[in-house]
């Protein structure tokens, strides 16, 4: 027999459509054998005038490998929270919002073959493309409703590589929308340069003494040294230890 919480997912993957288009979820198969799932939320607060269009925001969660669907709308911005109650903080009170597992095998995006996978941010910013490229036909608001792409941590850095994407569509006429802007929210563009910064910031705040600074830019000079030589695992180890020091050394202003 079919469980409830089956029959539900069924439900989720094969698609939807509120009878008011206040929300709506989906695929888009944006490469052959390649299929990714999206949420729209239509505002209900949503006012347009001459002089302000109502924006539309594309969230973009981080990781990579965090899903957009689940995180970013369920546990950041959505207007439900993970226990389906009303969250009064929903950035849907100033734009309506979709939500995107990205890139393909995130969340609930799949693949029918694992060649096809995305390797590159720059593949996954041609999928993002082809996918708003079919949400204009799926959601006609966003002719008229500037598009803002917001990303957190990695998220952040596929913002910028998807702006640029976005924005050369445009311009070649293959994609009809407007790129409102692009908004970076703690965003992990630079992991090497981030750990150069870390000490200086910390102690220039009071969080750190001056005999720590140099040990730890060292540890910092090591995870740009890994990076540059691709040695990204060791590189992520060495950044959590020297993540950890700083927080053993500054009274815990990681854990805090």
């Amino acid at each position: 027999m079919w469980q409830p919480s089956i029959l539900l997912l069924c439900f989720i993957l094969q698609g939807a459509v509120a009878a008011d288009r206040s929300e709506v979820w989906g695929y888009v198969e944006i490469r052959h054998k390649v299929h990714l799932f999206w949420w729209y939320y239509k505002s209900p607060h949503r006012a347009s005038s001459p002089i302000k269009a109502w924006p539309t925001i594309l969230w973009l969660e981080g990781g990579p490998g965090g899903s957009g669907v689940g995180g970013g709308n369920f546990q950041g911005i959505g207007p439900l929270d993970v226990n389906l109650k009303p969250r009064n903080s929903t950035w849907l009170q100033k734009a309506d919002l979709i939500f995107v597992d990205l890139p393909v095998g995130v969340g609930y995006s799949y693949v029918e073959d694992p060649s096809v996978l995305a390797t590159t941010d720059v593949q996954v910013a041609a999928d993002a493309t082809e996918l708003l490229k079919a949400l204009t036909k799926e959601i006609p608001t966003l002719h008229s409703s500037p598009l803002f792409l917001v990303g957190e941590s990695y998220g952040g850095k596929l913002a910028a590589k998807i702006g640029i994407s976005v924005a050369r569509a445009i311009h070649a006429g293959a994609l009809k929308l407007t790129l409102g802007g692009v908004v970076l929210g703690d965003s992990w563009i630079s992991p090497d340069d981030f750990a150069l910064s870390y000490a200086q910031l910390l102690r220039d705040v009071s969080r750190l003494s001056d005999e720590a600074v140099a040990p730890l830019n060292r540890m910092a000079a090591i995870v740009k040294e890994q990076i540059a030589a691709r040695q990204f695992t060791t590189a992520k180890m060495t950044w959590t230890n020297l993540v950890d020091l700083i927080d053993q050394q500054s009274d815990g202003v990681v854990s805090a």
